[in-house]
């Protein structure tokens, strides 16, 4: 090497080329002339071959073929055809396909090797994640569904809730808002509490998570850091049998989210982009200018008619234009495996100035070590969010509402102003809601393989996140408008430390799998928020710059903060037996105490028990048409302890005030004063939910026809609740306790089918639906009605639209019922109690905007390389409260000038002095029918194409989403659930000027080398 380094310039570019071309051989070419290479290595064995259905003789397309024990590997074309080469006959090749059973098979002196890949028995065959494990669905006692990612809805998808909307039974997804990002409801099997809402526990790869939104209030969904695209499976445990695992967190059921790992043997490289188009699905029918000119001197209103022709809601909506890019590698050895992950999307809202901006990372690594007895695996996420909202409820409002024969825009071509009417394009350009939330999420997971059978594992998580968000005014001369910029920022942290050891035993007909371990979780979150006004007309914005503010007052820019330390300490176990793989017995018990709750009631208990009775594998119906029939049935207890921090301790004021203090002299000052705003409780206990499931899994003809029926009562009580003191000689005015004998109980019927079909000409059709009856009721509330969903609204302030009553369900709407106009005109109500009066005791239990019935189907269909798939969702039996008509469209309003739609002047008896109350004139019918996405795609034969060797899978497709809705709701969409909760206490069925939903084409493509 000193030689080389010396040698003269020429010759050390010429030694210098030779070493880099010699570096530059392919390895099998070096070889190949290596004076010895025939002493350590003979030529591979090419094996070549087809991969068919054993039954239906179809070719497969995708089954991946790997030698056993290395890396080398490849994948069956559009054909179902392979070629592969093998170093000798003793090689080993492992054919796989998912719904297909594994195959090992031994080369030996066979060059072509044909291979008929048996379907699983049924859908009960599937690996489920079960928690702290998984095992077969076939071996399942309680109520779970899995969902791989193959059955996932397609089109725009933000978050996770909305990947298994409508596609499992006894779970109701709402879309709160059609903004992007927005936030989802997420029921299974009904709300159980008054203040605790209904979201289920998240938990990400292991890593229970934190529902608490991170900036941006309750607006925006705290899972949209979570890219779709990397979501392998979720699993739905929705019985307490399977939730009880997860204690005092399970009450509102478990969805388990597992990400994408990387695969032995197969390295592949996966490039997906995605193009949409959405619009305006279907804007409310205010009057045109020709109908307003017409409507408006008929209500003896004096038109203000400007010549204009505007459709406001037109003007403040748009084309609206999704990009997504997505890039992943995944891969690996028999001892490594990985995936790897980067995402992006910009989806523009169809409200001018909404959009989301969303980038995500992923890392996920397994390793094998010691002989396989260590394995570790670590997931990583990092995502950052910037979320652009306009002021949404003040641009519907206006433009609902204005004038139409205004023009929206001045001679200049810019955005006219109104004396009489508020421009909500001006609005658009003055007012913007910015918030950038950057997200990390991990956990490291050795699992260590103590003797045979005894495994330990440790799972340490933890979850960062925090964010800014900035509220911007700019300053405006006409309209006037002083500058004002708001800051928030938002701290959250979540940290997870679980140790627990599984032994697995199987011996003859007895199999036992036996888990005990604990769990200790911290919870952090925090906030600051200040402001600054007054900023001068300038070009620097005031969110660049907050130093140009002129006004900085304890009075009008008091900061504010917040901090709450929540701890969660766990000691859990779980037994599974098994006999005879026919009969199946679960026993779970977890402890939970958490730092919300007193001393005396730190600590609650949770079990369960569930057995399983699987008939198929009796003698008896060996024969019959049932492939699988398993009867099963269980019990459990889960906790809930949503409730505020520090309440179970006292909590006193000091100020300065004649309430809280005294003068110690005549005329001298009051000194500051000392006072109880709350009692301390050291009693308040866990909220309990006892639930029984009885269900039945079956599937019939090798999986032809599959589904399940489950029955389940679902009864909470010790519920958690805000009361005021009995003896009115009290200190404090409310305190916080567990309502003795108060119930909420939700039950019901859950039924799924399955049909599926292949023909041997390679057809395949499958359909099926899943239909939910469920029925929720309050009993034994200490209060006549426990108020909630404030209204909105000019003359609405104060006054309510959902309660609480006993014999009635959660989401009551209880309001006056409307009897029609007197012969003033005048609405006239129901004198519910006939004390001749109409007074809030009139108010009457007028339906719930929980439905009674859910029903969703869908349906698969694929021939040759196209494939097309059909997803159909609704609800009926639920009312909602139309509080945007409440507030805006009377005749009143119209009669000054104020636009309306018909629904204002449908009644000619009707007065235009009428007032429009709270009251039963707007609950509406919230039933609705919707093709929530319709799916077209093509696989490219890449062999036939030419481009195999670089290319193995090429796939466009155009999706469709929410192309139509059936519905008797007038407003933007039945599907809403505006957060109107009234000192916590949940609110459910109301609309009020909701971010209205989008209708989309969403053009795909996937590549695949």
């Amino acid at each position: 090497m000193q030689h080389f380094y010396t040698a003269p310039p020429p010759l050390k570019r010429l030694l210098t080329a030779c070493l880099l071309a010699v570096l530059a051989l392919p390895t099998s070419l070096v070889s190949a002339h290596s004076p010895n290479a025939s002493l350590h290595k003979t030529a591979d064995i090419v094996v070549k071959g087809r991969v068919k259905d054993a039954l239906t003789n179809e070719t497969l397309t995708g089954c991946t073929i790997v030698i056993k024990g290395s890396q080398r590997g490849t994948t069956t074309d559009a054909n179902g055809s392979y070629s592969i080469s093998v170093p000798d006959g003793n090689a080993v090749l492992v054919v796989g396909f998912i719904g297909y059973e594994k195959q090992e098979i031994v080369v030996g002196n066979r060059s072509v090797i044909d291979v008929d890949l048996k379907a699983e028995a049924s859908e009960l065959s599937q690996v489920v994640v079960i928690g702290y494990g998984s095992a077969a669905k076939k071996d399942m006692t309680g109520a779970v569904k899995s969902l791989k990612a193959t059955d996932f809805n397609k089109g725009i998808i933000n978050s996770p809730e909305q990947l298994l909307q409508g596609k499992v039974a006894g779970v109701n997804v709402t879309s709160a808002s059609g903004e992007p990002g927005g936030s989802q409801s997420i029921t299974i099997r009904g709300p159980g509490g008054v203040r605790t809402g209904s979201t289920p526990l998240f938990v990400l790869d292991g890593l229970a998570l934190d529902n608490s939104s991170t900036g941006g209030g309750g607006a925006i969904n705290p899972l949209n850091f979570l890219n779709p695209q990397d979501i392998e499976s979720i699993d739905v445990l929705k019985d307490a049998s399977a939730t009880a695992i997860y204690g005092s967190r399970g009450a509102n059921g478990v969805v388990l989210i597992t990400t994408k790992k990387g695969k032995a043997g197969v390295s592949t490289l996966n490039y997906s982009t995605s193009y949409g188009i959405s619009t305006l699905a279907r804007a409310l029918p205010v009057f045109s200018a020709d109908e307003y000119r017409q409507q408006v001197p008929l209500v003896g209103g004096v038109l203000d008619d400007l010549k204009g022709n505007t459709d406001w809601q037109k003007e403040i909506t748009r084309t609206a234009f999704t990009k997504n890019h997505n890039i992943s590698l995944g891969g690996g050895s028999e001892k490594t495996t990985f995936y790897g992950s980067f995402g992006l999307q910009n989806q523009d809202g169809i409200l001018k100035g909404s959009q989301m901006d969303r980038y995500t990372g992923r890392i996920n690594i397994s390793q094998k070590l010691l002989e396989d007895r260590l394995t570790i695996d670590a997931n990583l996420s990092a995502s950052y969010t910037n979320n652009q909202r306009p002021p949404i409820e003040s641009m519907l409002g206006s433009a609902i509402s204005n004038n139409p024969t205004y023009p929206a825009y001045d001679a200049l071509g810019k955005p006219a102003q109104y004396q009489s009417i508020s421009n909500p394009l001006t609005s658009l350009q003055l007012n913007q809601d910015i918030t950038k939330i950057t997200r990390i999420v991990g956990n490291i997971s050795p699992s260590f393989r103590i003797i045979k059978g005894l495994v330990y594992k440790l799972n340490f998580g933890i979850d960062n996140s925090s964010s800014v968000r900035d509220l911007q005014s700019l300053p405006n001369a006409v309209p006037f408008q002083d500058g004002r910029l708001e800051t928030n920022n938002a701290y959250n942290n979540n940290r997870l430390i679980e140790n627990y050891l599984t032994y697995t035993y199987a011996q003859g007909d007895h199999n036992l799998t036996a888990l005990a371990g604990h769990s200790y979780q911290k919870f952090s979150l925090q906030g600051r928020a200040y402001s600054i006004n007054k900023f001068p007309i300038s070009d620097i914005l005031p969110i660049y710059n907050p130093g140009l503010g002129q006004e900085l007052t304890l009075t009008n820019n008091k900061p504010t903060g917040y901090a709450t330390l929540n701890e969660l300490q766990s000691f859990f176990g779980r037994v599974n037996y098994q006999f005879k793989d026919k009969y199946l017995i679960t026993a779970t018990v977890r402890a939970d105490g958490s730092s919300k709750f007193g001393s005396n009631n730190k600590y609650g208990i949770f079990p369960s028990f569930s057995a399983g009775w699987r008939l198929s594998e009796e003698a008896f119906l060996k024969s019959s048409p049932f492939s699988d029939l398993k009867l099963r049935a269980g019990w459990g207890r889960t906790g809930n302890q949503e409730i505020p921090s520090k309440i179970t301790q006292a909590l006193f004021t000091s100020q300065v005030s004649a309430a809280t203090s005294y003068p110690l002299t005549a005329t001298g000052p009051y000194p500051a004063g000392t006072s109880y705003s709350r009692l301390s409780n050291p009693d308040i206990q866990w909220e309990v939910s006892n639930q029984t499931d009885v269900g039945l899994d079956f599937a019939l003809f090798n999986g032809a026809i599959s589904g399940g029926i489950d029955y389940f009562r679902k009864v909470s009580s010790n519920i958690l609740l805000e009361v005021i003191p009995a003896d009115p000689v009290q200190p404090a005015g409310t305190f916080w306790t567990n309502v003795p004998n108060m119930t909420i109980t939700n039950k019901g019927l859950e039924l799924e089918l399955m049909y599926h079909y292949t023909a041997k000409s390679g057809f395949r059709f499958d359909v099926g639906g899943n239909m939910t009856f469920i029925n929720n009721i309050v009993n034994n509330s200490p209060y006549s009605v426990i108020p909630s969903g404030s209204a909105s609204g000019s003359g609405l302030t104060s006054a309510t639209i959902n309660g609480y009553l006993n014999g009635q369900p959660i989401g009551t709407f209880f309001l006056k019922e409307f009897t029609g106009f007197d012969d003033k005109g005048l609405s006239t109500y129901r004198d519910a109690d006939g004390d001749g009066l109409i007074t809030d005791k009139d108010r009457v239990a007028a339906g719930s905007a929980l439905p009674t019935k859910q029903f969703n189907f869908n349906t698969n269909a694929s021939f040759k390389g196209f494939d097309l798939s059909a997803n159909f969702n609704g609800v009926s039996g639920n009312k909602l409260y139309d509080n945007t008509a409440n507030s805006n469209f009377y005749k009143l309003r119209l009669s000054k000038g104020i636009n309306t739609t018909p629904e204002a002047v449908a009644n000619a008896n009707e007065s235009v002095n009428n007032a429009a109350p709270v009251s039963t004139r707007y609950l509406k019918n919230g039933s609705f029918f919707r093709l929530n996405n319709v799916a077209l795609g093509y696989n490219f034969n890449t062999k036939a194409l030419g481009i195999k060797r670089w290319v193995s899978g090429l796939r466009v497709s155009v999706t469709g989403q929410n192309l139509f809705v059936i519905t008797k709701y007038n407003g933007y969409d039945p599907e809403v659930n505006s957060d109107r909760q009234i000192n916590g206490i949940s609110s459910y069925g109301i609309d009020y000027l909701s971010y209205p939903k989008a209708r989309s084409v969403v053009f795909g493509l996937n590549l695949t080398l």
